[in-house]
C-alpha cells in the first residue's frame, strides 16, 4: 500500500452520484458530521463526528492524495471552527458494507440539502480503477473537483 511522507497510507477513493438510495438505509451505521475548512490549498479541514474531532491536511490529487489526520480536543475544534473559511458542511454519513469495501454515503444538509454523494476508499489504485460499482450508483465524479467537499464549501 502506498504511503504519504508521514508513513500513513495514501487516501485512494472514488466518488459517485447515486440514482437511488439503498433500501433500509437506517439499518446501516451512520453519524452526523460537521466539517469546515481553514484553508483551501492545501486543504486543511476540521471535522466533528460524534465525540471525535480531527484536523485533516490533504495533498493535491483527485483519485489519490496524501492525507494526514490529527486528533483534536473539542475545545481546539471549536476554537478552529471560529476561524473557518467558506461554509460549514453538515451531512449524515452512512457506512454500507460492499464486499471487502465500505461505501460512505453522504446525505448533505443545510446549504447543500438534497445533494447525495457516495465515496469508496481502496487499498491501491489498481483496485480503485477496476472497481465495479453497485447498480444504484450513477455518475463517477472522482475527477470532477466540483464534487469535492472543500470546493463545495467555498462555492
Amino acid at each position: 500500500m502506498p504511503t504519504n511522507p508521514w508513513g500513513e497510507p495514501l487516501e485512494i477513493e472514488r466518488k459517485f452520484l447515486v440514482s437511488s438510495l439503498p433500501e433500509d438505509l437506517e439499518k446501516y451505521p451512520h453519524s452526523e458530521l460537521i466539517q469546515a475548512y481553514i484553508n483551501a490549498s492545501p486543504v486543511i479541514r476540521i471535522r466533528k463526528d460524534r465525540d471525535r474531532c480531527e484536523l485533516t491536511v490533504k495533498g493535491s490529487g483527485l483519485l489519490s492524495h496524501e492525507e494526514l489526520n490529527l486528533p483534536l480536543t473539542e475545545e481546539a475544534y471549536l476554537h478552529l471552527l471560529e476561524k473557518h473559511e467558506g461554509k460549514v458542511i453538515e451531512k449524515t454519513r452512512y457506512r454500507i458494507p460492499f464486499g471487502d469495501l465500505t461505501i460512505e454515503l453522504d446525505l448533505f444538509h443545510g446549504f447543500l440539502e438534497g445533494k447525495i454523494l457516495a465515496e469508496v476508499e481502496f487499498p491501491d489504485e489498481d483496485a480503485a480503477l477496476s472497481f465495479i460499482p453497485p447498480g444504484w450508483f450513477k455518475e463517477d465524479v472522482t475527477y470532477d473537483p466540483a464534487w469535492h467537499n472543500a470546493v463545495m464549501a467555498y462555492s
